[in-house]
């Protein structure tokens, strides 16, 4: 097998959270690129998504679901399972926002975010491991980190430390995870052109402040994001756990 073959997902099943739009969207669609069929787990429809993946050939399963009702989410990836046959691989990509100085942020905003952000991805990947763990087979859990998993930030208190926590998470379940051959690891975006930064780009002064650090002088798009997700995926990755990679632009080493 040459290298470029472990770097395909045909016969492959994905679940996505987020896939309505942005960095989520643009994952699965690459997933459904190297062969994978996909779930979609959005809080609306998503019938671009739905039609690109099928455009490739292959399945798309939508299904519209609050990543926040936790004891729904292990339906989730039984119904993987019921329309597909087995499941292999979790992207916990679904995210939110909230702006406020840190003496003012709201204990609403804070929980949240919280649940959104790293709870759901703790509890579906509970789920997907149990599964996996039953199947015998191997998998692989991508969460959806950030450069605020490294930094401070302002205004951001709770998106930080969900992204901090997402380090935890990735770190932990790695070590413990391993001995099922379930891999873990993370992606950090950096500053990307997504719904959750427009208040940032429209404003020319935070826009120009944040251009002048990126190594590379522009945003990040989506489309950024596909060959990492890919193979973090596929077996190219099967040596590697616990890892977070940057796709920053060199934000992280400026």
């Amino acid at each position: 097998m040459g290298v470029l073959d472990e770097f395909s997902l045909n016969g492959k099943v994905a679940v996505v959270t987020g896939s309505s739009r942005g960095l989520g969207q643009a994952m699965a669609i690459a997933l459904a690129e190297a062969g994978a069929d996909v779930i979609g787990v959005a809080t609306r429809h998503q019938p671009k998504t739905k039609d690109f993946i099928e455009s490739l050939g292959r399945r798309f399963l939508e299904v519209v679901q609050d990543v926040t009702r936790f004891n729904e989410l292990e339906r989730i990836i039984d119904r993987a399972i019921e329309t597909f046959g087995h499941v292999d691989i979790l992207v916990n990509n679904a995210g939110i926002i909230r702006r406020a100085p840190a003496l003012q942020f709201s204990e609403k905003d804070w929980n949240d975010v919280i649940d959104v952000n790293l709870k759901s991805a703790f509890t579906l990947s509970q789920a997907f491991a149990r599964r996996i763990t039953e199947q015998q087979t191997r998998g692989k859990i991508i969460n959806i980190a950030s450069v605020l998993s490294f930094q401070g930030g302002i205004f951001t208190t709770a998106y930080t430390v969900s992204k901090h926590g997402i380090l935890g998470l990735t770190r932990v379940m790695a070590n413990e995870l391993a001995k099922f051959k379930i891999n873990v690891n993370a992606i950090a975006p950096g500053y990307m052109v997504t719904d959750i930064s427009k208040p940032l780009r429209e404003d020319p002064k935070r826009n120009a402040e944040i251009l002048s650090r990126i190594p590379m002088g522009r945003w990040g798009m989506p489309s950024d994001l596909k060959g990492v997700v890919v193979f973090l995926a596929s077996e190219a990755s099967d040596y590697m756990t616990g890892a977070v990679i940057p796709v920053d632009g060199g934000w992280l080493v400026r």
